[in-house]
């Protein structure tokens, strides 16, 4: 995964600093994307939910990315950690394609760990995007 500046909504924001500092994650440890959603936040660009761009995955946007080495297509829902549930497509913030995906774009490809021997992905389409709708989840 490569760092690069990404755009976070202020609830968001605001919700996974307290998440990060939660005793539930406390609990999971120095884990190497945990770190990586501290040094993103911690870069991010902060933004009103009404001026965040359509095509930036935030919490709670459904999205479809592309595993460049399969061309394999899955789609899933950020979510936060008590509302995850993989075999309804509910992938939380706390796993490292969900903290990887956080704030990119439609179009950006990123490598993620936790795909086998270390698979580029690509935002494909934003199907869900609870700002562009107008929504606050």
């Amino acid at each position: 995964m490569h760092q690069q500046k990404i755009f976070i909504t202020k609830t968001d924001y605001q919700r996974l600093q307290n998440l990060l500092l939660s005793d539930f994650t406390q609990a999971i440890g120095n884990k190497p994307y945990l770190s990586g959603l501290h040094a993103e936040l911690a870069v991010a660009h902060i933004v009103e939910s009404e001026q965040i761009p359509a095509d930036i995955v935030t919490m709670n946007s459904t999205v479809r990315l592309r595993d460049l080495e399969t061309d394999e297509l899955e789609t899933y829902t950020l979510v936060y950690p008590q509302d995850a549930n993989i075999k309804e497509g509910k992938l939380s913030i706390l796993t490292p394609i969900g903290t990887a995906i956080l704030g990119y774009r439609i179009g950006d490809q990123l490598r993620s760990r936790a795909l086998a021997g270390g698979s580029k992905i690509r935002v494909e389409e934003i199907l869900f995007q609870p700002e562009r709708s107008g929504l606050t989840i």
